[in-house]
């Protein structure tokens, strides 16, 4: 009998932990994200927002007033092609990542172009360090890494 009270408690237990996350799994203001939501801390898989990329990467190559609107528009246009590219069904899987991979290296030589020597040895010195992250986190030679991918 006492076993028996132990297993209806502890099930009750379970269940009632359970309810508020199966609650919250149903919930309509759970299915669309905010963007702060998605960025989660550099955890998600994809790319953020164009203007915060360009606001990290002005702190980070010290951007000046007229290369900021130049390198959003870089990573504005990158953006809406990835969209377009993302909305596009007729791909490979193989196809679509060769293009997000052409897109991504294009609005990299377009950036890179914007910037002058000293930010361009800074911007060398991050892309290497993303390659670097990429070939650990997808399987290269140090594939045993963990963590979020270096910002650029």
């Amino acid at each position: 009998m006492l076993k028996q009270s132990l297993l209806v408690l502890a099930d009750a237990g379970l269940i009632s932990m359970a309810v508020p996350f199966a609650a919250a799994q149903d919930s309509p203001s759970n299915t669309q994200q905010t963007p702060s939501a998605q960025d989660n801390g550099g955890r998600h898989h994809g790319r953020p927002d164009p203007a915060q990329r360009a606001a990290e990467l002005t702190k980070k190559l010290n951007l000046t007033s007229d290369q900021q609107p130049k390198v959003l528009d870089a990573l504005q246009s990158e953006h809406s092609q990835m969209e377009s590219l993302h909305q596009d069904s007729s791909l490979s899987e193989q196809d679509r990542h060769a293009k997000m991979m052409e897109i991504h290296k294009g609005t990299d030589a377009q950036i890179r172009g914007l910037l002058d020597s000293t930010q361009q040895k800074k911007w060398d010195e991050m892309q290497a360090k993303r390659e670097q992250w990429m070939q650990g986190h997808h399987g290269g030679p140090d594939a045993g890494q963990q963590g979020a991918p270096p910002q650029q």
